[in-house]
């Protein structure tokens, strides 16, 4: 049990000693956290500025209740000219520009921003529906009404924070484990253990322990800064859930660590084929943004990769309101990611740098 402690707290110092590990797993994540939870609450979704050409009857004679809810979407200013309209949307300077000719509204707009683009093109080909419909003096056959499904008190950082504690998490569990290894490898730390009489099982038993341990620490800090009230996370369903998750993602992506830890010959070479597995994963599981209109073989690639279960699975118990049984076949799947891993890991691990 000495042998184990004293393993153990070696291993934390190391932890906290290695400024570009304690980095990426905490300060990291925690920066993406405050920012995008900043950035997106309370706020709701920016207008865009569509620039007014000349007198737009069809805008200008709008009934003030009607006027009032076009402005809710898009912010109209006027324009000088029409060139000066046409350059500032080339510039990315508003979003869209109009002019009216007899019934005919023209709207230009730039390519080179496509989000933008469809929204003001969707915006506005409503508005000309909805004129059109009440030109006509015939009331409509079919009306739409919109309801959220979540909570009206659901804000932009329950879906920031699970993305950003599922990152934080692998980065923390690979980091660790591979850096440990590749470390004690360089100071033939790990040739003294093989010789000195502690079984290996010892030395994976605290390496784990450790992890599971800052993991939850991460856990603890992400939550306890996100649920602050300008950040304003609201915990749902079986929230509660997110502490197996996070222990389950943690193994795998330990194993993940282990892997690159047994193959990497140096601290260099392993800090960056660790960023090179956790961000381009993050990215393709969706922790940063949502996958859901990528291409269809994008998607099919996210299902092959275990951040994108744990970043699932800590949506549906945190946020989305889903019971206990949402998250037992995340945490089966990264389960399996961590046992078929850690086999191929112990194959190719090596004691000695030779």
């Amino acid at each position: 049990m000495r042998v184990f402690a004293a393993l153990a707290l070696a291993m934390v110092k190391g932890f906290f000693r290695d400024r570009l590990s304690l980095f990426f797993s905490i300060v990291f994540p925690l920066f993406f956290i405050i920012v995008f939870g900043a950035v997106f609450t309370g706020g709701g979704a920016a207008r865009v500025t569509v620039l007014e050409v000349g007198n737009v009857a069809v805008v200008d004679a709008l009934p003030a209740s009607a006027r009032t809810g076009l402005d809710e979407a898009v912010e109209i200013r006027g324009a000088a000219s029409i060139d000066d309209a046409l350059t500032a949307v080339r510039r990315g300077d508003a979003g869209a520009a109009m002019e009216q000719r007899g019934q005919e509204l023209v709207l230009y707009f730039s390519s080179a921003d496509p989000v933008t683009a469809a929204t003001v093109q969707g915006i506005f080909a409503g508005f000309v529906d909805q004129v059109n419909i009440v030109t006509s003096g015939i009331p409509p056959t079919y009306t739409l009404t919109s309801r959220q499904v979540e909570d009206d008190a659901l804000q932009p950082i329950q879906f920031v924070a699970p993305g950003m504690i599922a990152y934080g998490v692998a980065v923390g569990a690979t980091f660790g484990a591979a850096m440990m290894l590749i470390t004690w490898r360089e100071k033939r730390v790990l040739r003294r253990l093989r010789l000195a009489p502690i079984r290996t099982s010892t030395v994976v038993a605290a390496r784990v322990v450790v992890s599971l341990t800052v993991a939850l620490v991460q856990l603890a800090i992400y939550v306890g800064v996100s649920v602050l009230p300008f950040l304003g996370l609201r915990l749902s369903g079986a929230w509660y859930m997110a502490v197996p998750l996070v222990l389950a993602g943690t193994l795998a992506f330990l194993s993940i660590g282990l892997l690159v830890g047994a193959v990497a010959k140096t601290s260099e070479g392993g800090a960056g084929l660790v960023n090179l597995i956790t961000l381009p994963m993050a990215f393709l599981s969706g922790a940063f943004l949502p996958i859901d209109t990528a291409p269809g073989w994008l998607t099919v690639l996210s299902k092959a990769l275990p951040m994108g279960y744990l970043v699932e699975g800590m949506k549906d118990v945190m946020v989305r309101g889903e019971g206990p049984t949402a998250a037992l076949l995340p945490i089966a799947i990264l389960l399996g990611f961590a046992a078929v891993l850690t086999a191929l890991a112990t194959r190719v691990f090596r004691w000695d740098a030779a």
